[in-house]
């Protein structure tokens, strides 16, 4: 067979390695449909100009374009044949990149769990993106329900990988040059709240909200490369579960993260995500707002330049966060869709 139908849990094994297809050039055509897609606003990756006063050589391309690009990379090998992608951790962003950089993933399949009903099973992963000069750009762990082929194929013994509940202030910073806060104008970046200026418990509204076009998220999978079925294809999913195509987990994390900026306008680089949920399916019509809380504050090692706030950010469907709704919603009910815990630097 010359066509590949995706693997299914059975075809996984433990310490697989996976290298996969293809490698991608980002450009500033990327960064700028990225733009397009969610409106993200934040100065580092916005302006050359910006970027090279506070101490980047250019501006980079934004953290979770380059999450979405290694992610998508694995889904014709890991996920195509998914049912839910359930959570993520251990994720850190190594080194910035820039247009013109090309990156390609490998992954590793650190664990199985086969489930009760036979039907499906849990597969871990550990991916890692590495940019034309071999350095690793970001790592992290995602695990993932897949179909199985056949329900009687035995099951390997049962794996799930301890992961650490967070990723250590100590372990931060790499993907962030060190940056003269004296060259950071505030009223070019937005916002004249530093460091010094959040608390732990802190809440933040961030007011706006943005209903997804059916066609903007098909447009944000492709430009990720990731072919999973239940995005594009309304003819196989009229019979699905839901009845209608479902918008792709990582394009909600990307407009919570845009719509943060009113708020957390200085924080502006993703250092680490500790752990992500994807509470609820989202769908085209839906109005995505968030709200954040400040988990922690932390110094980095060495380094007066940057703090990191451990920032866990809520995206809801259809439900404004004036009084900050923890409540979950389900595919019929407006609620939190989105949980992403992650650390974030933000200038001194």
């Amino acid at each position: 067979m010359k066509t590949n139908p995706g693997n299914f849990f059975e075809d996984f094994r433990l310490g697989q390695i996976i290298h996969h297809a293809t490698p991608r050039t980002l450009t500033s055509g990327d960064q700028a449909l990225y733009t397009a897609l969610y409106g993200p606003r934040f100065a580092v990756q916005s302006a050359d100009t910006f970027a090279q006063a506070v101490g980047y050589p250019a501006a980079p391309v934004d953290d979770l374009l380059v999450f979405h690009i290694v992610f998508g990379k694995t889904v014709p090998d890991i996920s195509l044949n998914a049912v839910a992608n359930l959570g993520y951790a251990a994720c850190r962003f190594l080194r910035p990149v820039y247009p013109g950089d090309t990156l390609a993933t490998v992954s590793e399949v650190i664990g199985l769990k086969e489930n009760s009903n036979r039907k499906t099973g849990t597969v871990y992963v550990r991916s890692v993106g590495r940019n034309q000069r071999g350095e690793e750009v970001l790592s992290y762990v995602r695990w993932v329900m897949v179909r199985k082929r056949d329900e009687t194929a035995p099951a390997s013994e049962p794996r799930v990988p301890q992961l650490e509940a967070t990723v250590a202030p100590a372990e931060l910073g790499s993907g962030c040059p060190l940056i003269d806060p004296t060259g950071w104008e505030d009223r070019l970046s937005g916002s004249a709240f530093r460091f010094s200026s959040f608390t732990a418990g802190e809440k933040i509204d961030h007011v706006d909200g943005m209903t997804v076009e059916e066609a903007e998220h098909q447009l944000a999978t492709r430009l990720y490369q990731n072919t999973a079925k239940v995005h594009f294809n309304q003819h196989s999913e009229a019979e699905g579960r839901f009845g209608r195509r479902l918008i792709y987990g990582g394009h909600v994390i990307s407009l919570a993260r845009a719509l943060s900026f009113n708020g957390l306008a200085n924080a502006f680089h993703i250092a680490a995500i500790n752990g992500g949920r994807h509470v609820a399916p989202l769908f085209a019509g839906g109005t995505v707002y968030a709200w954040s809380e400040i988990l922690e504050t932390a110094g980095l090692p060495g380094r007066n330049d940057v703090g990191a706030l451990r920032i866990l950010t809520r995206a809801t469907r259809d439900i404004p966060c004036t009084d900050f709704p923890t409540m979950d919603g389900t595919a019929d009910k407006p609620g939190v869709i989105l949980e992403l815990d992650y650390w974030a630097l933000i200038v001194r």
